[in-house]
């Protein structure tokens, strides 16, 4: 249940790619904190899930990646809460760690255009749609999903290393250029149990989840300092703090939620 007295009581929110992972995490803590919460996802199949679990929440079924499907969004959300504070984007695909020696020319024209649209556009695009009704609220927050990979290499390959400090510099010229009306702020998660990221179509792992992948709690435990394998429940905590006034003298910058990846340098390649 939504709780009145919360860290975001009263706050209006959109959460794109709301419907798995990190994303549903975020739409959880977000409404367990007070706000109101609508999504953006791509997925029918867990757009239903999300919309039979949360009626209360208003779920639009779109590509983030398009102007058009991120203003339906941030109309539906406008339409049932009166205005909009909170964005958050947790949209994003991963390569499987593929080098640049893994690409064949034939592919790279396409994987560079699917995963920098899913990764980057799609951030804009949610910006640009709901921008009008932040900069109206008198509180308006953006908060975009970075990664470790966007701090040390080896955390992926090279399309989706690149896209992720994108990613940073979107937080930075966002900040900049919207304050005071709006603060900017990224989260920077490193691996996580549980989650469904898959790859992009145009390298054949539309299907693969790296989620799925066998022992992988154990093996992300046994590289950080702290020992922990994170859940999307674990990152949810940081876009709390960054959508409340708690975080009102923040902007442009980032937390990272992975585990100490920072203090025992460069982590090396997984697959």
């Amino acid at each position: 249940m939504t709780a009145p007295g919360g860290w975001l009581a009263g706050r209006r929110s959109l959460v794109v790619g709301g419907g798995s992972g990190i994303g549903r995490a975020v739409v959880d803590a977000f409404r367990a904190e007070g706000a109101q919460v609508a999504v953006l996802e791509r997925d029918e199949e867990r757009a239903r899930t999300l919309a039979a679990a949360r009626p209360e929440v208003p779920v639009t079924v779109g590509d983030a990646t398009t102007g058009a499907d991120n203003q339906r969004a941030v109309e539906a959300a406008v339409a049932a809460f009166g205005g909009l504070d909170v964005l958050v984007n947790c949209v994003g695909i991963f390569d499987f760690y593929r080098s640049i020696t893994d690409l064949e020319p034939d592919v790279l024209d396409a994987a560079f255009d699917e995963m920098f649209h899913t990764n980057v556009k799609s951030h804009l695009h949610s910006v640009r749609a709901a921008l009008p009704h932040l900069q109206s609220s008198g509180r308006g927050v953006v908060l975009l999903t970075e990664s470790t990979s966007a701090y040390y290499p080896g955390r992926g390959g090279v399309l989706y290393l690149a896209s992720k400090f994108a990613v940073r510099g979107l937080v930075t010229a966002l900040a900049h250029d919207l304050a005071p009306e709006v603060r900017v702020n990224g989260v920077a998660p490193g691996g996580t149990v549980g989650t469904d990221l898959r790859g992009p179509a145009s390298l054949g792992a539309a299907d693969r989840s790296l989620g799925a992948a066998p022992g992988r709690a154990e093996e992300l435990a046994a590289r950080v300092p702290l020992g922990v394998a994170l859940t999307g429940e674990d990152h949810a905590w940081s876009y709390v703090f960054l959508a409340s006034d708690r975080s009102r003298g923040v902007t442009g910058d980032v937390v990272h939620t992975d585990g100490g990846v920072g203090v025992s340098g460069a982590p090396r390649k997984r697959s």
